[in-house]
């Protein structure tokens, strides 16, 4: 085997290593939401022991980064590949946080009634959920337009967090026995706000990957 194709399937190893990092996250925001809606505890729990799997996955990628940059000393794309890596790693690990925040903001509220029907918040994370599927498979295709594409999901879901501000808001003017559980919702959804953000970035690092120029998806 030649230098290159080493470092080619290197480089495929860590492309392989990301999507896996990026199906853990994926399950746990959708598990995070899932233990919400059904008000499950021990689901929540589940989502919150998982982390660190993510966290684990993470430490490994970017050893294996660190690795190939010693050891291969790439240039031009090469370089922007492994880069992208370390950037997409960080997000991926900052969204497994924020399915950890819901789940532990889950347990926070508990078995209490909700004050209004879970409809907005589900599907925020169904968005989010499809943006993290979407800017991993831009980064595998190397898809600008794929990565563009998010911005419109991304606009989508800051319009339901608006919508979910507003509407608690008026909740806790009217009640303020409603507050607590209100603020609880309120920072869930901006956690989910905050996962479409990561994708975003995502989709930032695949197009200075795919043309070496930056450009800003989440104004």
């Amino acid at each position: 085997m030649s230098p290159r194709q080493g470092f080619d399937n290197a480089l495929r190893e860590l492309q392989q290593d990301i999507l896996r990092m990026g199906s853990l996250v994926e399950e746990a925001i959708a598990l995070s939401v899932q233990s919400l809606v059904k008000q499950d505890q021990e689901l929540a729990q589940r989502v919150i022991d998982g982390d660190n799997a993510i966290d684990d996955l993470e430490a490994q990628i970017e050893d294996k980064c660190i690795r190939l940059l010693a050891t291969q000393q790439p240039m031009a794309k090469d370089l922007r590949k492994i880069g992208a890596a370390f950037k997409i790693i960080g997000d991926l690990e900052r969204m497994g946080d924020h399915a950890c925040d819901i789940a532990r903001t889950t347990k926070r509220i508990g078995n209490e009634p909700f004050i209004k029907p879970l409809i907005d918040i589900p599907r925020m994370a169904e968005i989010a959920q499809k943006m993290v599927k979407q800017c991993l498979d831009a980064y595998v295709q190397e898809s600008v337009e794929l990565a563009q594409a998010l911005t419109k999901d991304d606009d989508l879901v800051d319009h339901l967090h608006s919508q979910i501000f507003r509407e608690l808001l008026t909740y806790m003017m009217e009640d303020p026995h409603t507050i607590r559980q209100s603020t609880h919702l309120l920072f869930i959804s901006r956690f989910l706000e905050r996962i479409a953000d990561h994708a975003t970035n995502i989709g930032e690092r695949v197009i200075y990957l795919v043309t070496g120029e930056r450009q800003a998806l989440n104004d």
